[in-house]
């Protein structure tokens, strides 16, 4: 078999589909596989234009294209990086790899196309396409499914650590608690003790003046032990939401005389109460049980860490919209290391360790002035006294 024989069996049997055209585009000669491929007879394409082979959409482009090849033929691929598609005889589009060369006879120029069906390759693409969209979204999925568990993690961690932080709170109140009670009651009751003792042997007309002074000292402490207990009734009714505002209408004027006068009796050598009103108005629309404690506390610590002979003072301003209480005494003021907690629970100044108290009272006068929607601040200078300025809207 001569050359010419082995290329013509060559081109005849082929799998892919080869086709010749001309200058013109005419299709010249093409294998048994291209026209199958395209759905055509043999021999019913040739001396056909190539567009005939292309879908209506694209001819335009092929055809400048197609010229702008000829004018500079060299081999290489078609549509690099896009989509080709041929049309079959049915009207049909079909997915194709061309791949084109050229050469040059007596005749002109003559281009060469060789043209594979990928249909199979476009299913599996796009398969492997669907399957990594797939892929992307159980990826997507399980990496949701991951947030939203660490998301809970961290929720249970805040919460856990929220618990402990209580838990170590409630433990340090408990110590502070214990300590202070300790420490509260201790004094009081080991007072009544010995004052008790002591009054059984005052039975005589002469030693009734010290008897007198032991049933005092016994009021008095039993008088603190009651103010101990009330404080913690207090907060524990206050921790439990059982305490609301109810507010009525009442004279703010008579009302502190009142409190004057029951002060007045707890004061020390000397101390005296004094109380003035600024403004027209005297009616307030406010909570009688909660000034009440509030003014109770304040003045009672005011008396408390005043030493004798000192003025303290209780003012009242009724405006439009509220009423403003002051209560500022002559004390041992409080230190700037301790006013950031100073209305904590269970906190006492370091100057005040030898004075009894719980270190309840303002907590519970901040609490009280919360669930009246108003605002509580003070002015102090260390050894020269405290005022506490209270805003209620009325």
């Amino acid at each position: 078999m001569d050359g010419s024989e082995g290329l013509d069996a060559l081109f005849k049997h082929a799998t892919e589909g080869i086709l010749i055209t001309n200058n013109q585009g005419e299709i010249v000669k093409i294998n048994p596989s291209a026209e199958s491929l395209f759905g055509y007879d043999s021999g019913e394409l040739v001396g056909k234009g190539i567009e005939l082979l292309i879908p209506s959409h694209l001819k335009d482009k092929h055809v400048h294209h197609r010229e702008s090849y000829n004018k500079s033929p060299r081999p290489r691929s078609m549509g690099k990086g896009f989509d080709l598609f041929g049309l079959k005889k049915n009207g049909s589009e079909i997915p194709v790899e061309i791949s084109l060369s050229n050469y040059t006879s007596k005749n002109g120029v003559y281009v060469i196309a060789f043209i594979i069906d990928i249909t199979e390759r476009k299913i599996a693409e796009e398969k492997l396409r669907s399957y990594s969209t797939e892929l992307e979204t159980k990826v997507e999925d399980r990496t949701l499914m991951l947030r939203e568990a660490i998301n809970e993690l961290e929720k249970t961690k805040e919460e856990i650590n929220s618990a402990l932080a209580k838990e170590k709170e409630l433990n340090d109140l408990k110590s502070r608690f214990v300590s202070m009670a300790s420490h509260e009651f201790r004094t009081p009751l080991s007072t009544i003790l010995s004052s008790v003792s002591l009054i059984s042997k005052y039975n005589t007309l002469e030693t009734e003046e010290k008897r007198v002074k032991h049933i005092n000292r016994i009021k008095s402490s039993v008088g603190h032990l009651t103010d101990l207990l009330n404080d913690f009734l207090s907060l524990g009714k206050l921790e439990e939401g059982m305490i609301h505002s109810n507010p009525d209408l009442f004279d703010i004027v008579d009302f502190c005389d009142e409190i004057i006068q029951e002060m007045q009796v707890v004061a020390k050598e000397g101390q005296v109460v004094s109380y003035n009103n600024f403004g027209e108005k005297n009616i307030v629309n406010l909570d009688v049980k909660l000034v009440r404690n509030i003014l109770i506390n304040l003045l009672s610590n005011a008396i408390k860490f005043s030493p004798e002979d000192k003025e303290i003072q209780l003012q009242t301003f009724v405006g439009e919209k509220e009423i403003k209480i002051t209560v500022k005494d002559s004390g041992i003021g409080i230190a700037k290391e301790d006013q950031l907690h100073l209305f904590e629970r269970f906190f006492r100044g370091q100057n005040a360790t030898n004075i009894q108290g719980t270190g309840l009272g303002l907590n519970i006068v901040t609490k009280y002035v919360e669930l009246m929607n108003g605002t509580i601040k003070f002015e102090t200078e260390l050894n020269k006294g405290t005022t506490f300025i209270i805003n209620l809207p009325i």
